[in-house]
């Protein structure tokens, strides 16, 4: 079935008469995740909150329109791992730059970029083109972020870690290996004392800080902890498409 609000599944007889408010883009990465997750799992996870968030909020009336992903992210930490791809930001501005060209000419002047990857930085990039193209109103959603991950699950961690494992045990389990072949995703901490209170950053080296590419034990993984919270991400998401939607963006504030 053909889902209107999908951009590579929808046609020119619908979109030719057609007003979109909202222009949704999912940016992932393609990258190791553990041993047991799809080097995909960033995709995966942003395509599919992409879209039933804007399936929520387009059954509420809501004009929004999801652009086919972006599949990689800024993966420079990790150039030693196999495979993983990295798109470097000066390459992410210059594909946001086109793309938002588009729709400023069009006539839709509101973008949200629904990040799905930790690497992908996107504010300074956001900074310079919103003041190129001042018509736009220009936003970045990282889901990750969006709920109280302690909430739906026992483990911390940001990567191939039991909130991911649980996803895709959800979103796509074909593709996760058997648990006997799960790391225990044990991170090795940075010996200076700043780099670990949040306040002082500098780029994890991957294959530094991981034996097997995970941060976080995925040991209490289900399929149904990963509906929950996909289904509680997709909620708060919709709403904030919504919002946006209807919002008169040169008045947004009180």
């Amino acid at each position: 079935m053909i889902r209107p609000y999908i951009l590579a599944e929808t046609n020119w007889k619908h979109l030719k008469n057609e007003t979109i408010e909202l222009a949704v883009l999912p940016w992932g990465a393609t990258e190791a995740h553990n041993y047991h997750l799809p080097y995909g799992t960033d995709i995966f996870e942003g395509e599919s909150i992409a879209a039933e968030s804007a399936r929520i909020a387009w059954d509420k009336g809501a004009k929004v329109m999801v652009l086919p992903s972006i599949p990689f992210g800024v993966n420079t930490g990790q150039s030693d791992i196999y495979l993983d791809i990295n798109l470097n930001p000066s390459t992410q501005f210059s594909i946001l730059s086109d793309v938002i060209e588009v729709l400023n000419r069009q006539g839709i002047y509101k973008l949200m970029v629904l990040n799905s990857h930790g690497g992908n930085d996107l504010k300074s990039i956001i900074r310079e083109l919103g003041l190129k193209y001042p018509k736009m109103f220009l936003c970045i959603t990282n889901w990750f972020k969006s709920l109280d991950k302690s909430i739906y699950f026992e483990a911390s961690g940001d990567h191939a870690d039991e909130m991911e494992t649980s996803l895709i045990l959800y979103l796509k389990p074909e593709l996760v290996l058997p648990k006997a072949e799960w790391g225990d995703g044990k991170e090795k901490k940075n010996k200076i004392k700043g780099f670990s209170e949040d306040w002082a950053w500098t780029e994890r080296p991957w294959s530094q800080i991981s034996e097997d590419t995970g941060v976080g034990n995925p040991k209490a993984s289900t399929r149904e902890k990963g509906e929950k919270f996909f289904n509680a991400v997709c909620e708060k998401m919709s709403r904030l498409m919504i919002d946006i939607s209807n919002a008169d963006t040169n008045n947004l504030y009180e």
